[in-house]
């Protein structure tokens, strides 16, 4: 299946599952409600839909793609069998849950830099020039700085349109933690956080993934960050951008894999990559986070949810590529795998 096709159905999915209304299950069936991220969402509607099918209807999953932050937040209230979050839950946020909390990372994606610029495509941002941009220092496409790194390119004398989340986002934490990572001016004056106060004038909000891309793709001399595939999605333009190691890597699963190969997981599951090392790292990579009760309503919920797990980590895998997502290294999978047994 071409990527195009595949990204399609899973974003239709995944729009179409934000609208349903959980209803009882019928007999034989097992039906899970999970809300949260936006980031991963494409990839869990294709996932759930497949599993649906797989397990002849006896595992149903409906998926409200509503934001992490809006993840967490019916994660801790109780009102979903399981959460996502791109940014994974705080102690004071997992000591709120009785029952105990397991975060397993399910897949890993880039975040990428976008933009709207007619006919010019491939454009490099150094790494000392992108947190400038949305510090709202950099205000003009033609700026030197940005000009330098493009010598090859002629860019317009047109004012810099910052577009960014309107929500809390997992996305935002995973970008700020990143630009916190490389530019102490940003670190200063921003941080790292899910909802953040942005400095710039020039700027457009959206809300979610798909949001932020539309605004992009329909403003011109605009430019944000958005996950890799809702980029693709839009044919949205990327920049190649500058890592650790001095060297200019554009999106792509190669990248991303490079930026992953390295993660170690402690025994909370929480790693962030905030800045890769290695040549070929993409600079801008992070796993996303399923959120489960250690202790579930029933038992046929939890063994209902060990499936699920199972089947993300060895089936799902298999698709993530195609979907614009980077499969789990396989040292992640042995320890989520091993992790998802605290699911009772």
């Amino acid at each position: 299946m071409k990527f195009k096709s595949l990204f399609n159905v899973a974003l239709s999915a995944a729009v179409a599952a934000s609208f349903m209304i959980a209803g009882s299950a019928t007999a034989g069936e097992t039906k899970i409600t999970g809300a949260g991220a936006s980031f991963p969402a494409p990839i869990y509607s294709e996932w759930f839909k497949d599993l649906a099918q797989k397990t002849n209807g006896e595992i149903k999953v409906d998926y409200q793609s509503i934001g992490s932050g809006s993840g967490i937040k019916n994660f801790i209230a109780h009102t979903v069998d399981f959460g996502a979050s791109d940014a994974a839950m705080k102690q004071s946020e997992i000591d709120q849950v009785p029952e105990g909390v397991q975060l397993l990372p399910m897949t890993a994606g880039e975040i990428v830099i976008a933009y709207n610029l007619p006919g010019i495509d491939g454009i490099k941002l150094p790494r000392s020039v992108y947190p400038e941009i949305f510090l709202g220092k950099i205000t003009k496409w033609n700026d030197a700085k940005i000009a330098d790194a493009n010598p090859g390119l002629t860019l317009p004398d047109t004012p810099i349109t910052v577009v960014v989340r309107s929500d809390k986002s997992g996305t935002t934490f995973g970008f700020t933690g990143h630009l916190s990572a490389i530019s102490s001016d940003f670190k200063s004056t921003v941080g790292q956080g899910k909802m953040v106060q942005w400095p710039g004038t020039n700027m457009v909000k959206g809300k979610k993934n798909d949001g932020v891309s539309s605004a992009i793709r329909q403003t011109p001399g605009a430019i944000g960050y958005t996950e890799y595939g809702f980029a693709k999605l839009n044919k949205l333009p990327m920049a190649c951008l500058e890592n650790k190691a001095g060297k200019f890597v554009c999106p792509g699963p190669e990248g991303g894999a490079a930026a992953l190969a390295n993660a170690v997981l402690p025994e909370n599951m929480i790693v962030f990559i905030n800045d890769p090392e290695g040549d070929a790292s993409y600079p801008i990579a992070t796993f996303t986070w399923m959120l489960f009760y250690k202790k579930n309503k029933d038992a046929d919920t939890a063994a209902a949810l060990r499936k699920m797990v199972e089947y993300c980590l060895d089936d799902g895998q298999k698709i993530a590529d195609k979907a614009g997502y980077i499969p789990l290294p396989e040292s992640v999978v042995k320890k989520v795998r091993e992790a998802s047994k605290n699911i009772q």
